[in-house]
Formats: structure tokens, C-alpha cells, sequence
């Protein structure tokens, strides 16, 4: 045993002048208080009470050695997370296999045999994948590497531990910077030899990235399927992105990839049967390829025959309107009704006409998508009663609603009312009419224009960009100012721009559970020219499908139910609604409509879906999904017994790369701040040679640290305490 003090020269002088002092002091009252009785104790007391606060503050410890009675041990760790499926370690045999075979492989073998003999050998493995737990038990276990843990654990778990040896790859993705850890790993002179294991360069190979489809598909209408290819090979590579369904190649595409560089397409699938369809999007394994897992992707699409339900409103028969009635007509998806209130004549009549705008919701409630051409609020026009059924048909019914202003310039009526609300632009009302040019002026997609669904008319986006810059121009548009907070802007005006930028042409914009559009032009029946109905036809399909492919998530007679978002992200909220309707095709109210959600592990979660305001029969409620995969959802209305069962895929956050690199500097700056090693798998016989050459550990010391423990602290109180109280007993003051 043996005493320590952590003071600095400079307070142990003058720790000593304070003692001087106080000794001085304590000499010059008891010479000029000599007769008062108990006064040489009570400056004895006081001597005695400030000589310890001088000695506390030297920071006095008292320290003892032992020898270790226990076997050193070396811990060696080894990680088991899903990056560890990488296939980049070349075996003996110049193959190629998974970074968790080889360390399978490592621990079988023993590889720690040279240092058995004198150190205790614990194996443990961290981020492990359980196969034994249940999957409801695993499914809210976030998925990830914890460096940081697993060496603090070995730390704590080991009172002699001497080194240790971490198998990893370094994906380090949860929890604090192993840094931490290995401070203290430091301070405790336990240092960290680490194999890295895998390359450090990414190996040939073609990856197929990234594949994506909606949750469901009409029957018989194209299926727009985009995927994105990354080659890591050295050479340019050309080939071909193959669709199976049933195991039959479905459609193709071929494409070229430049040497370690992306090729992004999409494929086009019609579906020609009915059903939960299981297609598969592959490409061919190159010769030089050392990898083949990742050629292909699975998809889940639910096919369903449907017709959508198109009302289209306007007020005289321009050639838009003509036109576009005409492509909805012939679209055998698409049953359309026509309202024209054709000043002056009296409303449209013929086959599909209407005579007058639905004044309920259960007439409007089963349209899909509504045009609004060139009319306004105004006699026999649309009321402001019409414009608060449209707002509750978009915001709550998850319809679609197009603007389609014209030259009268009837849409500046909106104004003030529920439908200027969902205008997804702010309007110029200097000039009304719009603005007209005598020469044809052209759209210009911007950078989400480019890619988005409803203005796709090419397989790629530079294919796309250049049709569009290829199509027949416009003499007239409307005067927009500038889009709305939240809109996204799909193509601007090519030449003319304002203090906020190019004028805004193509805008859409989320509603409540709908989507709006505003056209800014009235020519898009010029693009037949040439090509015929190639390019009219098919966007203004797309417009309606895509506006109306919430509403059809999942429907039975009565009932429909959709979800937002669509295709969500674990751990993101869900919301869930479901419209009911009565025996008689009116909005149900007042009835109970639960949910049940059925996760991949098989947990169950009943909701109780709350009526939403408005008088619209839907019901709404919010649930986190918290697993990956797919949920079964039923929502059922107890009250009029209407039932429905769907799924919803949810896709995970993939925290685990498969087929990254391995982090070398990750594991190079903990065996560093150690004072281990870091060596890569052939290297794993010289690492553990040095784990064996390690000098005998330090004795253990056992610290006492007298200046910081309370019951000193306490002492030192009492003492003040009893000095004090003394004062008072003599008669000081």
C-alpha cells in the first residue's frame, strides 16, 4: 500500500503557507486569550480542521497492488452482421465466397491456436442474425452494426481481459463512433488487433440496382417499371434487362453500361391476367462477373380489371375539349360523362351527356377524375355549392380534378370559392384571357418533368426531353404568376419568365387524399399531328390513371379503402382510409369501421377507423409499420357488413449493404488508439503471433481515492460543525 497525491508544486506551497499561517494564528490567540478556559483545544480543533482541507485538496489516493489471480483472456469478436453476406473473399482455391463463410470458416479452424495455451479464448459474435427467435420477437430489433457496443460489452463482460481480435468488415452503422470504446479500451491497456475482412474495392461486377413498381396494375394497361443498373466492371457492357412473368420472359430492354458507370431505363409490361403477380427483372451474368446474386429483383404487383370514372365539364366545344373527349372515349379503361353548358344553347345533349352537374355527393363520389375546362361560378355555370362538392370529392375521396382554363378566362371565377383554394398556381388577373403569340412557343419539362409519370412519354428521360421539345407549339396560355407552396412544377413556358422564374405550365399538387392539375395550355390536341393519337392519347390516359390510383388500391362492393403513403418506409406512419357507402350507394355515417393490420411476423393491430368530417363516408386512422414486407389489411364496417382485404407492401431501410466495400479506416483508427494491429485476412497467423508476443499484464491496483469520498467530505462538515458550535460555547462571537 502506498500514498499518491495529484498536487501540482505550486499548491502544495501553498497549501503549506496556509497551514504556517493558521499555526501562527492559532499561537498569537492563545497567547492573548491565555486564562479563558477550552480555548487551546478549540484552536487545536481548528489547526487540525484546516491542515485537512489543505491535505484534501493534494488530492490525496491510496493505492494497493495485487497480483492477477485469474488467466488473461483474449476475446475474440466477430461480426455476423447482413453485410458480412458480401461475396469479395478469395478462398485458397481462387474462388470467391461471403465474408461470413470465411470467418465461419476462421473460428472452425481455431485460428487462435498459438495462444491458447496462454491466455483464456472467448468467442463471441455481435450483430448476429437470430434463427432461433421468433420473428414477432425480432421484428422490432433494428437491424444494424454496433461496433461501439460490442467492445465496450467484451470490456465489461472480462475483468482480465488482455487483447482483443475483431473480425469485421467495419460497416459501423448504429450506436456511438467506436472511438468511445476504444478510449477506454485504452485507458485499460487492452489492445485491438483487427482483420478486416473483405476487399477494399468494390469487385467486377453488374448490379442490378434498383427496380421499381406500383402497387397495383390495371389489366391489359402498360405497367411503367423503371430500374437502374451500376457496372463495376472496367469495360463498357452491353446487355439486356429481362422481365419474367411465370416464369416466362415477358418484355426486354436492351441496354449499355459504361465502364464503373449507371444506365437507368424502364421497362413496359401490360399484364394479360388478374391477380397478385410475382414478376422478376434480371440481367445475364457477364463472364468476368465474380459476383451473381445481384442480377435480379423481385417485384409484387397486384393486377385488377377496372373501368375509371370520367365527368369532363366545360362550357363550349373548343378544339381541346373535342379532342380530349375523343381520347377518353376510345380508351377502353375510361367510361366518360360529358357536361357542356354551352352559352346561350342550353347544356350539351347526346350520348354521355349530362344535363346538369351532379348536385350530391353519392352522384359525384363515383367519379374518378373531373376536367374543368373553361367555365366558371356564374349562372348556368358551376354554384359555389358544385365547387364545395368538387373540394370534398379531392380532399376526402382521393379523386382527381384537371384544370383546363381556356381563353374566356371563366377560371379566374374560382377565385374566393373552394376551387380556387385548390388551384395549384397563383393566376395573373391582369390579364384574363390569357396571353396569345404569333408564333408557337413549346413546353419545357424541368428536372421532375423529365422522369415523372404523367408527362413520360419515352422509355428514358433524354428520349422523353427530346419529344417534348419535338412536339407541335402553343399560340396560347394562361397568365400564371407562380406555383403554390407545395406544387411540383412538370414544364415551364421555353421562352418567358417573370422575377420567380419561367411561368409554370404543368403544375400538380397533393390535396387531402387527392391530386390536382393545372394544363396552362389549350393546344395539346396539336400533338396528334403527324403521329396521330400516339403522344395525345397516352398522356392524357396517364393523367387519368395516375390521379385516380389512390382510389383504387383496394375496393369491394361498398366499400373502398386506400392508404397514404402507398408503398410507405418502415417505421413511417401510416394513414389508412376507407369510404363506405350505404345499401342504397349513399355515404355511410354514423357506423363503426375497424381495421386490422396482420404484419410479416404475424402480430395483429385492430384499429377503430374515426368518421371524417364532411358528411363523404370515409373513415380514418393512423398505425406505424414497423416491420418490412407485406401487411395484410382488412377493414371491415360492422354496421352494414361491407368487407375488404388488401395488402401493403412496406419497404425497409436497408442499413446493411450487401456488396459495399469493407471500412478498413474504421477498423484501422481503432487498433490505432488501442495500439493494436490491423491486418486483412491472409494476415490473420501474423496478427495473432503479435497477440502472443503482448508483455505480462501490469499487477492489478485498487485505488482509494480519500479526497472524493464522501465519507471524508462529511468529516471535514463535522469538523467545521464542532469548530463552530465551540466558538459559541467560549463565548466568541
Amino acid at each position: 500500500m502506498r500514498w499518491s497525491f495529484m498536487a501540482s508544486w505550486p499548491v502544495v506551497v501553498a497549501g503549506l503557507a496556509v497551514v504556517a499561517v493558521t499555526t501562527w494564528i492559532s499561537l498569537v490567540n492563545l497567547r492573548r486569550l491565555r486564562g479563558r478556559r477550552g480555548m487551546v483545544g478549540l484552536e487545536c480543533l481548528r489547526w487540525a480542521t484546516v491542515a485537512l482541507i489543505v491535505f484534501t485538496l493534494w488530492q490525496p489516493e491510496v493505492a494497493r497492488r495485487s497480483a492477477r489471480d485469474e488467466q488473461p483472456v483474449v476475446a475474440v469478436l466477430y461480426d455476423g452482421s447482413r453485410s458480412m453476406e458480401t461475396g469479395d473473399v478469395i478462398s485458397d482455391q481462387r474462388s470467391v465466397i461471403s465474408r461470413e463463410a470465411w470467418v465461419k470458416t476462421q473460428i472452425e479452424t481455431q485460428f487462435w491456436g498459438s495462444v491458447s495455451n496462454r491466455y483464456k479464448v472467448v468467442v463471441e459474435g455481435f450483430s448476429t442474425k437470430s434463427e432461433s427467435a421468433s420473428a414477432e420477437a425480432t421484428a422490432d430489433k433494428e437491424e444494424g452494426t454496433d461496433i461501439n457496443a460490442a467492445l465496450e460489452e467484451a470490456l465489461n463482460r472480462h475483468r482480465q481481459l488482455r487483447a482483443v481480435v475483431l473480425l469485421s468488415d467495419g460497416d459501423w452503422n448504429l450506436g456511438k463512433s467506436p472511438v468511445v470504446a476504444a478510449t477506454r479500451l485504452r485507458l485499460a491497456d487492452v489492445p485491438v488487433f483487427g482483420v478486416a475482412v473483405g476487399s477494399r474495392d468494390y469487385l467486377p461486377d453488374l448490379v442490378l440496382e434498383q427496380v421499381a413498381a406500383p402497387a397495383y396494375g390495371l389489366l391489359g394497361e402498360p405497367i411503367f417499371i423503371p430500374f437502374r443498373v451500376r457496372s463495376h466492371l472496367a469495360r463498357e457492357v452491353k446487355t439486356r434487362v429481362t422481365l419474367q412473368v411465370d416464369g416466362a420472359p415477358a418484355t426486354s430492354k436492351d441496354v449499355t453500361i459504361p465502364a464503373r458507370g449507371v444506365a437507368e431505363d424502364a421497362l413496359f409490361w401490360t399484364p394479360v391476367r388478374e391477380g397478385t403477380i410475382l414478376p422478376a427483372v434480371s440481367l445475364p451474368v457477364e463472364g468476368d462477373e465474380l459476383r451473381r446474386d445481384n442480377n435480379e429483383q423481385s417485384l409484387r404487383v397486384q393486377v385488377r380489371k377496372e373501368l375509371l370514372r370520367v365527368l369532363v365539364v366545360e362550357s363550349l366545344p373548343r378544339w381541346e375539349y373535342r379532342y380530349l373527349r375523343n381520347a377518353l372515349q376510345r380508351d377502353p379503361g375510361v367510361e366518360v360523362r360529358t357536361l357542356l353548358f354551352h352559352p346561350g344553347l342550353g347544356a350539351g345533349d347526346g350520348r354521355d351527356y349530362l344535363q346538369a352537374f351532379p348536385a350530391s355527393k353519392e352522384a359525384l363520389a363515383g367519379y374518378d377524375v373531373v376536367f374543368l375546362g373553361d367555365v366558371g361560378i356564374g349562372p348556368n355555370e358551376l354554384s359555389v355549392e358544385d365547387a364545395e362538392l368538387l373540394r370534398g370529392l379531392v380532399e376526402q375521396q382521393g379523386s382527381g380534378l384537371v384544370f383546363l382554363p381556356g381563353r374566356r378566362g371563366r377560371h379566374l371565377t374560382f377565385a374566393g370559392t373552394p376551387l380556387g383554394e385548390l388551384m395549384p398556381v397563383e393566376l395573373d388577373e391582369k390579364e384574363s384571357q390569357g396571353l396569345r403569340a404569333v408564333s408557337p412557343s413549346h413546353l419545357a419539362l424541368t428536372q421532375r418533368g423529365r422522369g415523372h409519370l404523367l408527362t413520360m412519354l419515352a422509355r428514358t428521360e433524354t428520349d422523353n426531353e427530346r419529344i417534348w421539345r419535338a412536339l407541335p407549339g402553343f399560340y396560347w396560355h394562361a397568365a400564371v404568376r407562380k406555383a403554390r407552396p407545395g406544387a411540383e412544377v412538370l414544364g415551364v413556358h421555353e421562352g418567358l419568365r417573370n422575377q420567380w422564374g419561367r411561368l409554370p405550365l404543368v403544375v400538380t399538387r397533393p390535396q387531402g387524399n387527392g391530386k390536382v392539375l393545372f394544363m396552362g395550355v389549350d393546344s395539346a390536341w396539336r400533338w396528334r399531328r403527324g403521329v396521330e393519337d400516339v403522344y395525345h392519347y397516352r398522356f392524357w390516359g396517364q393523367v387519368v390513371r395516375w390521379m385516380s390510383y389512390q382510389r383504387h388500391l383496394a375496393q369491394e362492393r361498398n366499400i373502398r379503402v386506400f392508404f397514404s403513403p402507398d408503398t410507405p418506409r418502415r417505421g413511417n406512419t401510416v394513414r389508412l382510409h376507407a369510404t363506405v357507402l350505404a345499401a342504397s350507394g349513399m355515404p355511410a355515417a354514423g357506423g363503426v369501421v375497424t381495421a386490422e393490420l396482420t404484419s410479416p411476423s404475424g402480430k395483429v393491430e385492430q384499429l377503430t377507423l374515426q368518421e371524417v368530417e364532411g358528411g363523404w363516408g370515409v373513415y380514418g386512422g393512423v398505425s406505424t409499420v414497423r416491420e418490412r414486407g407485406v401487411y395484410r389489411v382488412r377493414v371491415r364496417s360492422e354496421s352494414g357488413g361491407a368487407e375488404v382485404t388488401t395488402e401493403l407492401t412496406v419497404q425497409g431501410e436497408q442499413r446493411e449493404q450487401v456488396g459495399q466495400p469493407a471500412q478498413v479506416e474504421v477498423l484501422r483508427e481503432i487498433a490505432q488508439i488501442t495500439g493494436g494491429r490491423l491486418g486483412s485476412a491472409e494476415e490473420v497467423a501474423e496478427l495473432m503471433i503479435a497477440v502472443a508476443a503482448l508483455p505480462e499484464p501490469q499487477p492489478l491496483e485498487h485505488r482509494w481515492r480519500l479526497w472524493c469520498h464522501p465519507l471524508w467530505g462529511g468529516t471535514l462538515i463535522g469538523l467545521l460543525a464542532l469548530y463552530w458550535i465551540g466558538r459559541k460555547l467560549v463565548g466568541m462571537i
